[in-house]
């Protein structure tokens, strides 16, 4: 990796974990400069203001979101021809990468982003917008193939419960961290595949 390379990855981890910790708002150009060590000259040069920080940081945030779910359930699929089962497999897998995480999971900037939509120009939140939507569509497929082969013992939307796979997520990252038990996110997801194992029966044959 060059050493612009470089420098632009750790200006982008460092502002990923402040805007984490604290919100977009409270993340200063300075206290990144500061930390980072390069000089605001050496900012500009990688990121015009705090708007093309906040759209490269979602980028590759999102990025790294799909590539985990990529190999994870691509790796499910591997395992079992079975759609439902290798859903099941698949939060599994997702649950023990999450358990492996020394401090639990750091946090959604998607989320974090969400919640402060104002200070963002329309460009980021419609990278937000299509980020939920790329994985409603990614979980949605799951559920539709599912469903060519199960029956829902409710009458359940495949969008629905594809939204409730992020729904999930998000929701066990804020209950970790506010309970300070980064086991509650595994957990979480562990519940909601003992929900899906349940509300799945196989469609009778004729």
């Amino acid at each position: 990796m060059r050493k612009g390379e470089e420098t632009r990855t750790r200006l982008l981890d460092v502002a990923e974990a402040a805007v984490l910790a604290k919100g977009f708002g409270a993340t200063s150009i300075d206290e990144l400069i500061a930390e980072t060590g390069i000089t605001k000259s050496g900012f500009f040069y990688h990121f015009r203001d705090k708007n093309e920080l906040a759209k490269a940081l979602l980028e590759r945030y999102i990025e790294n979101d799909e590539r985990i779910y990529d190999e994870i359930f691509s790796r499910a699929h591997e395992l079992s021809d079975d759609p439902l089962q290798a859903f099941l497999l698949g939060l599994k897998l997702l649950s023990e990468l999450l358990s492996d995480l020394p401090n639990g999971h750091p946090g959604c900037l998607v989320a974090t982003m969400c919640t402060q939509e104002r200070a963002f120009d329309r460009e980021i939140q419609e990278i937000n917008r299509q980020a939920a939507l790329m994985w409603r569509r990614r979980f949605g497929g799951m559920f539709r193939d599912i469903m060519r082969h199960y029956r829902p013992r409710e009458a359940l939307d495949a969008d629905q419960l594809a939204d409730m796979v992020s729904t999930v997520i998000e929701g066990g990252i804020v209950i970790s961290k506010a309970l300070k038990e980064p086991k509650s996110l595994p957990d979480q997801l562990l519940v909601f595949r003992t929900f899906v194992r349940m509300l799945f029966q196989p469609i009778a044959q004729a």
